[in-house]
């Protein structure tokens, strides 16, 4: 089996939401594999995530997007991070809940290829209660907590994912942290003033990056083509790469 293979660089926020959705309008027999990064950095909010929540006179101040997904989720800051994005059929053989595993089982197997020391990496194997967790004033945060079938590496979310059924297709995008620089999340969201040390704290301890346990610089490119490896690993088909166009037509 062929997927389509795309590497789009770094874009600005409104580009990169209507590009994976340009991917799902578009779609036709082959899935896609999607990686790509962010150029200014951006916060992205979940597609029931009021505007409101973010700071949007210092984000903009400090040169920064801010973009609804068309998925769920709260609040991220792409930054330095690789973002992946899969458009997928839908099919009697596997559920959105199935191909969600599937694809974090992927990126896992092609961070594996970039570096050993991810052997680390897992799968969560907990659903939290988002009704309870979203009273809670860390909820804004999308990294404030992991779901089930995400990556962590010793209990800390190190690739967050989104999932959402359009038509006939499962898009899923997210984010795999490369960098600290998303922590700074907390800057850019109207919180509490209370309450902020605390979340400050709860996001170290519930997030890491791939820098972080490697303690050295990430290379994305290097990562790219390993997570492209990974994917035809797991999946066990050839990933055709296609030269990034902006054009559907």
């Amino acid at each position: 089996m062929i997927w389509r293979f795309l590497n789009t660089g770094l874009n600005p926020g409104s580009f990169n939401m209507d590009y994976d959705l340009e991917l799902v309008r578009n779609f036709s027999e082959l899935p896609v594999l999607r990686v790509y990064q962010w150029k200014p950095y951006c916060i992205s909010l979940g597609a029931n995530q009021d505007y409101n929540s973010v700071d949007q006179k210092k984000t903009s101040g400090d040169g920064f997007d801010i973009v609804k997904r068309p998925t769920g989720g709260r609040a991220i800051l792409h930054a330095e991070e690789l973002t992946y994005s899969v458009v997928y059929p839908i099919s009697e053989d596997k559920t959105p809940k199935q191909i969600y595993r599937e694809i974090n089982l992927a990126l896992k197997s092609g961070l594996l290829i970039y570096n050993p020391l991810f052997e680390k990496i897992e799968l969560e194997h907990s659903q939290p209660h988002f009704p309870s967790f979203y009273k809670d004033a860390k909820s804004t945060l999308c990294f404030a907590v992991s779901a089930m079938n995400e990556l962590n590496y010793r209990g800390k979310k190190v690739v967050g994912s989104a999932q959402r059924k359009i038509g006939n297709v499962i898009l899923q995008h997210g984010s795999i942290l490369c960098g600290s620089f998303h922590k700074k999340i907390i800057d850019y969201l109207n919180l509490p003033f209370d309450k902020l040390e605390e979340i400050k704290n709860e996001i170290e301890q519930t997030t890491t990056e791939l820098e972080t346990i490697l303690g050295e610089k990430i290379n994305y490119q290097k990562v790219s083509i390993a997570i492209k490896e990974g994917f035809e690993n797991h999946f066990n088909v050839r990933l055709e790469e296609e030269i990034f166009t902006e054009s559907f037509s």
